[in-house]
């Protein structure tokens, strides 16, 4: 119990000292020229900043989610015998049912429509 009690303790102490280091070695000095990008020594010709898709980042959310959920559904598909327990069919459908409801939120919403 002590040794838990010094490490979260110990670690605490480590994330203070490293947000007060980023907060006081922050320069604030802020120039045109500093914060335009560098093309040798030349005006930028056009905008290097391109639009960002929302749309594309939405379909990479749910990517993820799902990448994530297949991750933790394969211990359930070929896992020991132990699974077949009533009690891992219900977290297993709770899991399930969760995550197709908000399959069909993001489906009326319009996230999964690529193009409108």
């Amino acid at each position: 119990m002590w040794l838990l009690i010094i490490s979260l303790t110990f670690s605490f102490i480590v994330i203070i000292m490293m947000t007060a280091a980023s907060i006081l070695s922050k320069k604030t000095f802020s120039d045109r020229e500093k914060s335009s990008p560098f093309e040798c020594g030349f005006d930028p010709v056009a905008n290097a900043r391109m639009p960002f898709s929302l749309r594309f980042f939405m379909i990479t959310m749910i990517f993820l989610i799902f990448d994530v959920e297949i991750a933790l559904l394969l211990p359930y598909i070929f896992g020991p015998d132990y699974f077949l327990e009533k009690s891992w069919y219900l977290g297993l459908s709770f899991f399930l049912i969760i995550l197709l409801v908000g399959l069909y939120h993001e489906w009326k919403q319009g996230a999964l429509d690529w193009a409108e």
